[in-house]
């Protein structure tokens, strides 16, 4: 009997969560594209990755939000502040004209960090504050 409640309380813990705050943001317009990846092959772009958490959050909710993670491990996050709501950045020439941000906040070169720079642990609840950084 006892390892059967054991084994119905360990099926129904919820998948960890991470609390996500947005500080920065210019304008409250358009939505905040977010992009939760385990995979460093698919960040920041979490197209590539069928396994990734990708969610729009309105702007004027971005301050605080929670993002699912699928399960335990070492992820990192991208935000676009999408601000025209087409659920693209938009760029102009080769710099963004949108906001973008990363987990962890680390230094921006010349294109996107390493996924070990913005990469993070979760072995339970967790939160992440992201920097929106603008280039135009």
């Amino acid at each position: 009997m006892a390892a059967s409640i054991l084994l119905l309380t360990a099926a129904s813990t919820p998948p960890p969560s991470i609390d996500v705050g947005i500080t920065g943001l210019r304008n409250a317009k358009g939505q905040v594209l977010v992009c939760l990846t385990t995979n460093p092959k698919a960040f920041p772009d979490c197209s590539k990755d069928a396994g990734s958490v990708r969610m729009a959050v309105k702007a004027t909710d971005a301050a605080h939000f929670q993002v699912a993670a699928p399960a335990t491990g070492t992820y990192a996050i991208a935000v676009v502040h999408d601000e025209n709501a087409n659920n693209k950045m938009d760029m102009a020439l080769f710099l963004p004209r949108e906001g973008f941000g990363f987990s962890r906040n680390p230094a921006i070169g010349m294109g996107a960090p390493s996924f070990k720079s913005a990469s993070f642990a979760v072995n339970g609840d967790t939160a992440q504050s992201i920097r929106m950084k603008y280039m135009l």
